[in-house]
C-alpha cells in the first residue's frame, strides 16, 4: 500500500509541476507555449535527465548576444566597436543572467537531482546562468527572435547605463595599468577549486611580477579571474605605482 500511495504521490506532483509552469511561462514570455517540451527541457538540469539544458544554452547564448549587439548598436551610435564590445561583455555575464533568472521565478521551476540540490545548484549563478539562457534558446525555437529579442529588452532595460561610459572589464583595465607604469603583464594562477561539477569554487591570484598581487574567488574560472584583477586594481590604484 505505501509503494502505491508513493507513486501516486510522484505522479501527482509530476501533474502540480507541469500546471504551475504553463501560468509562469505565459507570464513570463507573453502567452502560453504551444509545446512546452522544450522550455521543460530549459529548466532541467543534467542531474535530473540526460535531455537537459546544455544544448538549449549553447543556442540561447547566441540569441542574447545578438539581441544585445543589435540593441547596443542602435542606443550607442557614436561609440566605436571596443566601448560597444565592453558594453555587451559586462551585460551577458553569468551573474548578470543568474540575477534576471531570479527576477523572472527560474529556481522554483529548476528540475534537479536531490544531490544537485543538496549542493545547492539551484542558488548557483553557474546554473541558473545557463538556465536563463537555455530558456531564451527555448523561446527562440518556439516562436523566433522577435519575442526573444523583446524579451532581453525588457529584462536588461534597468541594465544599461545610458549616461555613463562604456565599462571597463578590471582585467583590461589591469593589463592597462600595468603597461601604462611600464610593469609586466599580470599572471593568473589557479590556487583552488573545490565543490561539485555543477557549483564548483575557484580561488585564483593575479600577480605583476614581484611588484603586488591578489586573490579572488568565483564560481567559475572567468569570474575568479575577474575578482582577483579588481582587488589587485584597487590596491595599486590606491597609491602604489
Amino acid at each position: 500500500m505505501d509503494l502505491v500511495l508513493g507513486r501516486a504521490v510522484g505522479a501527482d506532483r509530476g501533474r502540480l509541476l507541469s500546471s504551475d509552469l504553463d501560468p509562469w511561462l505565459a507570464a513570463t514570455f507573453g502567452e502560453p507555449p504551444a509545446d512546452r517540451a522544450p522550455f521543460e527541457r530549459a529548466l532541467t538540469h543534467g542531474s535530473q535527465a540526460a535531455d537537459n539544458y546544455e544544448r538549449l544554452e549553447f543556442l540561447g547564448d547566441r540569441v542574447l548576444g545578438l539581441a544585445m549587439a543589435e540593441w547596443l548598436y542602435e542606443q550607442f551610435g557614436n561609440e566605436p566597436e571596443g566601448q560597444l564590445s565592453k558594453r555587451l561583455n559586462a551585460l551577458v555575464t553569468g551573474p548578470v543572467c543568474a540575477a534576471v533568472a531570479r527576477e523572472i521565478g527560474v529556481p522554483q521551476h529548476l528540475r534537479l537531482g536531490k544531490q544537485a540540490r543538496d549542493d545547492g545548484a539551484g542558488d548557483s549563478d553557474n546554473v541558473l546562468g545557463d538556465v536563463l539562457e537555455a530558456l531564451l534558446g527555448a523561446l527562440y525555437l518556439q516562436r523566433g527572435y522577435a519575442p526573444a529579442r523583446a524579451f532581453v529588452r525588457e529584462r536588461w532595460a534597468s541594465r544599461i547605463d545610458h549616461r555613463g561610459k562604456a565599462p571597463q572589464h578590471p582585467k583590461s583595465a589591469l593589463q592597462e595599468w600595468a603597461a601604462a607604469k611600464g610593469r609586466r603583464a599580470p599572471e593568473y594562477t589557479i590556487l583552488d577549486r573545490s565543490g561539485p561539477p555543477h557549483a564548483p569554487r575557484f580561488t585564483i591570484r593575479v600577480a605583476i611580477g614581484s611588484f603586488a598581487e591578489a586573490t579572488g574567488t568565483g564560481t567559475s574560472k572567468h569570474n575568479a579571474e575577474t575578482a582577483a584583477a579588481a582587488a589587485l586594481l584597487q590596491q595599486v590604484s590606491g597609491g602604489r605605482s
